[in-house]
């Protein structure tokens, strides 16, 4: 640089108006703005507001042209120092283990919403180059910036303890202007391509995350987890098979862990994972059985968050595989959490009504499995089944009559176990309502002409006026 008062020689074809920094010096100046990030002294706050500041002045001081000069260099240029700053404010806002507490909080969001108008200022410089006729290498410059930029928006605009409304408006304003410089319609674009044949940047987010998702780090950084899953779920067929090595181990690790917080996310990442990968991808190299194995070690897990997450899931479910594969798992919860099943009891009456509508298929797995579902929660929880007396017994009934006239292809032996578990259910639900069903049911018989039905309430009626019925075993608990 020239000393104060030298003569300054005639600009040369090609060299920076006056005013602006010369490419190398605005190099030198990002990586003295890097080394205060990074560096021993980006310990002391006065360092790090220190090198904002000054990023904030150079970005206002520095032409488009300038900024994204020599992009196309082995190392980058400026654009990729750049890149390595936007990496290190991303950092620098993240929040830490043991930045808990509201103060710790407090401060992070502080830091998120000072890092957040500086990628607003960045991004805009960005905007503006693209409209800039004679700036042509913003889109690789670009390419340096939106990854950081990206985790940045997602780890400070999520409803988590260590965001705030300032600072999640922000970080959405800075995801918005992302989304708008790289030409993207929705973050699901952005991850897998807007268009066809295009790479979209899923695998350069994954890469961002994975030093922050192996065994001894994953808990430093209490957003990754959240990030990950959150972008996880934006990404669906058929774009999601080609990451599985990369997507499928950190959703077992985080599903592995003790803390019910982490391993309803991890299953929810599993869950994502089996809904978009196709099967052949995951029968190859055992990874079905593993994933089986994960999941089915939380059938044993007392809490409740597991089954909520199951109900969740089976509520609106209206594929029969999956259906059947719901209803197949939901006894072992009722069993397991026993009279605590009452904690779910609203949510559960909703699927079991909504499953026994639906007819699937000749096996008819989905319904039985429900029935028995049924039956445990009435044997665990018979004090709260008679104020549903009414809704269960027209649910029972419709299945009988439904069962008695299907002329479909089901077998007969089906049918016959489908009327027996109903008859069972029937005879539970006398029982917790001492006898009312008995009394609900008298007339049935007088004006329904269907063989199959009036058999099933005769049933009821006699053991409930003490004939012996070998069918249900679940008396016993309720004598």
């Amino acid at each position: 640089m020239e000393r104060e008062g030298s003569p300054q020689p005639p600009p040369r074809e090609g060299s920076s108006p006056p005013g602006e920094r010369p490419a190398s010096d605005l190099g030198q100046a990002l990586s003295q703005i890097l080394h205060r990030l990074t560096g021993p002294e980006s310990r002391r706050g006065s360092a790090r507001n220190a090198a904002l500041q000054d990023l904030s002045a150079l970005l206002e001081a520095t032409g488009c042209d300038r900024l994204f000069a020599g992009s196309d260099t082995p190392l980058g240029g400026a654009p990729g120092t750049l890149g390595a700053v936007t990496a290190a404010l991303e950092k620098h806002a993240a929040p830490r283990k043991e930045e808990g507490g509201a103060d710790g909080c407090s401060a992070v969001a502080e830091k998120a919403a000072a890092v957040g108008l500086l990628f607003t200022k960045l991004l805009r410089r960005v905007e503006s180059a693209k409209e800039s006729p004679g700036c042509l290498a913003w889109k690789r410059g670009l390419r340096h910036l939106a990854g950081p930029i990206y985790v940045f928006a997602i780890t400070h605009s999520l409803q988590q303890p260590w965001t705030r409304p300032g600072a999640r408006e922000v970080a959405r304003e800075v995801l918005a202007l992302l989304l708008r410089v790289t030409e993207c319609g929705s973050v699901a674009g952005f991850l897998h391509g807007e268009h066809e044949g295009e790479k979209g940047r899923f695998a350069e987010i994954l890469g961002l995350l994975q030093p922050d998702l192996n065994k001894e780090s994953w808990k430093n950084n209490p957003a990754t987890k959240h990030v990950f899953s959150w972008t996880l779920q934006q990404v669906t067929r058929p774009w999601l098979n080609q990451h599985l090595e990369r997507i499928l181990p950190p959703s077992l690790l985080i599903s592995d862990d003790y803390q019910i917080e982490n391993k309803v996310l991890g299953v929810h990442c599993l869950h994502h994972i089996v809904l978009n990968v196709p099967a052949a991808d995951l029968l190859q190299y055992n990874r079905a059985q593993v994933l089986y194995h994960a999941l089915f070690n939380h059938l044993y897990t007392p809490e409740h968050h597991l089954i909520q997450l199951i109900l969740t899931h089976m509520e609106p479910e209206h594929r029969i595989l999956l259906r059947r594969t719901y209803a197949r798992n939901l006894p072992a919860f009722v069993k397991r959490l026993g009279i605590l099943t009452v904690r779910h009891w609203k949510r559960l009456e909703r699927v079991i009504l909504g499953y026994l509508e639906v007819y699937d298929g000749p096996e008819e797995e989905a319904r039985l499995k429900t029935l028995e579902t049924l039956k445990l929660l009435m044997q665990y929880t018979w004090p709260r089944v008679s104020c549903r007396l009414v809704v269960l017994l027209k649910a029972l009934l419709k299945l009988i009559c439904d069962v008695a006239r299907d002329s479909s292809l089901t077998p007969e032996t089906v049918k016959g176990a489908l009327l027996e578990e109903a008859t069972d259910c029937l005879l539970l639900l006398d029982r917790c309502s001492q006898g009312q069903v008995k009394g609900l049911l008298a007339k049935i018989p007088q004006s329904c002409k269907d063989s199959k039905v009036v058999e099933c309430v005769r049933k009821v009626q006699l053991v409930s006026e003490g004939a012996p019925y070998s069918g249900t075993k679940n008396f016993a608990v309720l004598s």
